[in-house]
């Protein structure tokens, strides 16, 4: 290469380092200006806080957020130190049909109002923090992630909610692992009730044969390692039905994450 040459490709190189930072000088005067406007606000009460996609230190505290010891099969949270491999009585009993899950957080009394208000009032805006806490509770499923697909709602729901949820918080993991995404690698091919006032054993049956691959996507399944996103995980019948129909199609495994689960008293194994 000569002279001159080289001094192209330098001046180029130096052209796009000052067009990267110009860039993200150009965003920080307008998030400073945004913030000017709109100052950011608490995502659960709205009180003033530092940066958007922040919770203010009152609500922050009444966030119960999961971390280890945890079961090493569905994520069940121990009070003490039970073993790397440690697994819950329910997963000894019977081990769900995904290999592994994990939570941000317990659905609780205070974290009830942050899941419900991104699910059913048009909230998008926590959907990145979300994916934030999402991302570091499940960092071991991320990194043996292929490929990442929500839990389906109906189309019926879909069209009615007019966004899924569960495909939101995948869309925002999925930008901050740079995993594929795959919002329609599920399908859920009939309507059933809300599963609220439900027993185990009837969300099971509410959800029985309910979901299928998509047909278009059935090769993206097929020896893939598969992470399952939904919102809250309760009994696991739902994720459970979903990691059933991706291990028939071929998925090498299933692992689930969601932003929240509940907690009820169970005891831990040897």
């Amino acid at each position: 290469m000569d002279l001159a040459a080289v001094r192209r490709a330098l001046a180029g190189r130096v052209a796009a380092i000052d067009a990267t930072a110009w860039r993200e000088r150009a965003r920080g005067i307008g998030r400073t200006a945004l913030d000017a406007l709109l100052p950011p606000r608490c995502l659960s009460c709205g009180a003033s806080v530092d940066a958007p996609g922040a919770l203010c230190a009152a609500c922050w505290a009444g966030i119960e957020f999961i971390a280890p010891p945890l079961c090493d099969c569905c994520g069940f949270p121990f009070e003490i130190e039970a073993g790397p491999d440690a697994l819950c009585a329910a997963c000894l009993a019977r081990r769900p049909r995904y290999r592994r899950a994990r939570a941000a957080f317990r659905y609780g009394e205070d974290s009830r109002r942050l899941v419900l208000m991104f699910k059913h009032a048009d909230r998008l805006d926590p959907a990145p923090a979300f994916g934030r806490w999402m991302a570091q509770a499940g960092a071991e499923l991320l990194a043996d992630a292929d490929v990442i697909a929500p839990v389906p709602l109906h189309r019926w729901r879909l069209l009615w909610r007019r966004y899924n949820q569960s495909a939101e918080l995948a869309r925002a993991i999925g930008r901050l692992s740079g995993k594929r995404v795959v919002p329609d690698l599920l399908q859920r091919r009939r309507h059933t009730p809300p599963q609220t006032d439900m027993n185990a054993r009837e969300r099971r049956l509410n959800v029985a044969g309910a979901f299928r691959i998509n047909p278009r996507r059935r090769a993206e399944v097929h020896d893939k390692a598969v992470l399952l996103i939904d919102d809250v995980l309760t009994t696991g019948a739902t994720v459970e039905a979903c990691a059933r129909v991706l291990l028939r199609a071929g998925a090498a495994s299933v692992d689930v994450l969601t932003l929240a689960r509940v907690v009820r008293p169970r005891q831990h194994g040897p």
